[in-house]
């Protein structure tokens, strides 16, 4: 079996002898600590530090056993108002985020009708785009005849009838849209348009189409002049031809 100590070396043959204590002190320092004992170190070490902490905890919680009933009840009439300041300040945030929550949909909620209000009214000024069901009117004219009232009057009735956007050719129809000219050589807004005129007209087609058929309406008119009326219905009908946008000289919004 192995020492792990080693042994000092000889002293010279010329040194003084060493006494006891003084072979002892060599044999002690410095200290030569193995790998176990280090381990045992440490694990000692710990338990030192966790029976510390325990006695600690047991101290405070015999502090609270052996304190006077007056200050029991005072430390806890101290958490009990604690508890319902916490509380009181726990309604009072909730209540402020239920305020916000409340504001941001109202505030959403009116951008979201404001949008929707300018693109409807960007419909009927024509300065937008649109899009749904409807129906396409074709008038042929082989022999000019039609004269720019009846392009009008066919207006008139697709008004009538519940049209909502429309579109000869490529020229945008809105409130103040007036045509001029006359047989085969008509204009519309001052553009001219020629035949086959093709309107395209969004609105339910259940009422378009009718209107346009009825006894003596447009489309027994335009027989008259030997034009040709042709309807055709459809789910999708895209209405892009757009006028531009002109701020007035002297109205104002008289909300400002």
């Amino acid at each position: 079996m192995t020492d792990n100590h080693e042994t000092p070396p000889p002293a010279p043959p010329d040194a003084p002898a060493m006494t006891g204590r003084q072979r002892l002190v060599a044999g002690l320092w410095p200290p030569r600590v193995t790998r176990a004992q280090l381990i045992v170190a440490l694990l000692l070490f710990g338990l030192g530090l966790g029976l510390a902490i325990q006695v600690r905890s047991t101290s405070d919680d015999g502090a609270l056993r052996g304190a006077r009933q007056e200050d029991l009840v005072r430390i806890l009439d101290e958490l009990d108002d604690r508890t319902e300041r916490l509380e009181d300040e726990k309604q009072r945030l909730d209540a402020q985020r239920r305020e916000l929550e409340n504001s941001s949909d109202q505030a959403e909620e009116a951008r979201r009708q404001t949008e929707e209000r300018e693109r409807q009214l960007g419909i009927l000024a024509g300065t937008v785009a649109a899009q749904g069901p409807g129906i396409t009117l074709e008038i042929t004219d082989p022999l000019r005849a039609v004269e720019p009232d009846k392009l009008l009057d066919t207006i008139q009735e697709l008004r009538a009838a519940g049209a909502e956007a429309i579109q000869i050719d490529d020229v945008r129809v809105v409130a103040d849209t007036y045509f001029t000219g006359e047989a085969g050589a008509v204009q519309v807004d001052g553009q001219a348009v020629t035949a086959p005129y093709v309107f395209k007209i969004i609105g339910k087609p259940e009422d378009l189409e009718p209107a346009l058929n009825i006894p003596g309406g447009i489309v027994q008119s335009l027989e008259k002049e030997q034009a040709t009326a042709t309807v055709t219905r459809s789910e999708k009908i895209v209405v892009d031809a757009l006028r531009p946008t002109k701020r007035p000289d002297y109205a104002r919004s008289s909300s400002q």
